[in-house]
């Protein structure tokens, strides 16, 4: 199914879920075991993220939260079909901007529907580090809105070159979106101004960056529904679990963190854990409580955390 069929067709909050490939060296078993431990909480879809040769976001072991500048992980495409054929749990690929030429989206698009991947999130992706050698007859997306239209367009069977018979592609598109802003943006205004143009070219819905106060993603949606904007709009959470993580998930990522998380943290970080737990619980139950199309989860794959918050919903 579709992620848009999955809220349309929905009783209550879903929970969804979003996944790194693993390191380069270690084997598909690292998937297995996180799905294995997510498969008793029903999750109705698992997003894979991508990573061009440029930055991305690793956990370490101590929960700090570290930006690097690396080669490509593998098997984004492969790890989306493995879930979605081996465990028959939806997926959602992300599909990048950056590092990327339209020629080989369309490419990764081909053979995601090859494998029965119907869900893909259209981003720009952080900027590469070096500058990546185009041929001049191949093309890029500069930003999320070309994505998103190269993905519609293929949903009407509107490919790159003629290919004889192009049949239509029918993916499911999701966006981003920061109820703190995307640091580029000179407002929040302007942000969603984009935002609303991405929903105009042709996608379904948005999922947000991860926040830690409830009032900023209710807030957010508000903004947006007074622009116009009526795709449902998924609140993305993070469970703090490290004292490294109150600086470098702000700085990373561009959002604050409320002063009660942060003092609670600093008078015991020996149970850091705990109140990270903790607060996710009540982000989740408030949340739920206003009947969100669902809770998504940002794991980094580590998958321990999450479950304990999952614990109180199922």
């Amino acid at each position: 199914m579709k992620v848009i069929e999955h809220i349309n067709n929905r009783k209550d909050t879903l929970f969804s879920f979003e996944i790194v490939p693993p390191p380069r060296g270690r084997t598909v078993q690292d998937i297995f075991d996180i799905i294995n431990a997510l498969v008793p909480y029903d999750p109705s879809w698992i997003d894979v993220t991508a990573h061009s040769a440029s930055a991305y976001y690793n956990e370490l072991p101590d929960g700090t939260v570290q930006r690097k500048i690396y080669k490509k992980r593998p098997g984004t495409i492969g790890i989306c079909g493995i879930i979605q054929n081996r465990f028959n749990i939806d997926t959602v690929v992300h599909l990048l901007c950056n590092g990327f030429t339209r020629e080989e989206t369309e490419d990764a698009l081909i053979e995601l529907n090859f494998l029965g991947v119907q869900n893909v999130l259209a981003i720009r992706g952080d900027g590469l580090n070096f500058k990546k050698n185009i041929a001049k007859d191949r093309t890029i997306n500069h930003y999320a809105a070309d994505l998103v239209s190269q993905v519609v367009n293929i949903r009407k069977g509107v490919y790159l070159d003629e290919m004889g018979e192009s049949r239509p592609l029918n993916f499911c598109v999701g966006v981003a979106g920061y109820p703190e802003k995307h640091f580029e943006a000179p407002s929040l205004k302007q942000d969603i101004a984009f935002l609303k143009k991405k929903i105009e070219l042709g996608a379904d819905y948005i999922v947000t960056q991860m926040f830690f106060d409830n009032e900023k993603y209710f807030k957010f949606v508000d903004a947006c529904r007074e622009e116009g904007i009526t795709v449902p709009i998924i609140p993305g959470l993070k469970v703090l679990k490290s004292m490294n993580q109150l600086q470098s998930i702000p700085s990373n990522f561009f959002i604050d963190l409320p002063d009660e998380l942060v003092d609670e943290a600093v008078k015991n970080p020996n149970h850091i854990k705990e109140i990270g737990i903790k607060w996710a619980i009540k982000q989740a139950e408030g949340l739920v409580k206003k009947n969100v199309p669902s809770v998504h989860f940002y794991i980094m794959n580590d998958t321990e955390s999450v479950v304990e918050v999952l614990k109180k919903f199922r």
